[in-house]
């Protein structure tokens, strides 16, 4: 992360992808591509500077939980690999990789995130935190065997992402990586 967090405007793919995943073939090959190129649902569920969280709980009628798959915690961030099922059925609905600025969020936010019990955006929420969600890139995804494995799904051939940023009280926060099927 740059040091001044002015010039910290976008989430970098190929870093919130390093993360988790030491061969980013792994997770997918991902192409940019415009809102325009989306068809629904795909546009309904990634077009939007809306939390993930309530437009998935809002397209599929029914709450999602986290499931925390992976995470790293350093002084300075916190990050996970999740995927958000439906309380309904327990469909996998997304997959997500999430890059937290510790010093972004008050550290009772930060407690109730890291405790990974409930989806990032109901944290923000229900905690009232001043948020802007900045949608930076759409992607059309080829899966890896992780993407298939996070999705049970072993004969998924496309799925959809974005990348995103969410500003706390003025400031960037939050990189996403945020992928739906």
């Amino acid at each position: 992360m740059p040091t001044n967090r002015a010039d910290w405007t976008h989430p970098d793919l190929q870093t919130l992808v390093d993360l988790f995943f030491p061969d980013p073939a792994e997770l997918g090959t991902f192409t940019e591509i415009q809102a325009e190129q989306l068809a629904r649902p795909w546009a309904k569920l990634l077009a939007h500077t809306h939390h993930m969280t309530v437009t998935i709980e809002k397209f599929h009628g029914t709450p999602v939980d986290v499931v925390v798959l992976d995470k790293l915690a350093t002084q300075t961030h916190y990050a996970r690999k999740i995927v958000l099922r439906r309380q309904s059925d327990q469909q996998i609905v997304q997959f997500g990789i999430v890059r937290i600025g510790r010093s972004s969020l008050p550290d009772e936010v930060m407690k109730q995130i890291e405790s990974e019990q409930v989806p990032l955006g109901r944290v923000l929420i229900e905690h009232q935190v001043m948020r802007t969600v900045k949608l930076m890139t759409l992607w059309r995804i080829v899966p890896g065997p992780a993407l298939k494995s996070a999705f049970s799904d072993p004969d998924l051939t496309e799925c959809f992402g974005r990348t995103a940023l969410i500003y706390a009280n003025g400031l960037p926060a939050v990189e996403l990586l945020e992928i739906v099927n």
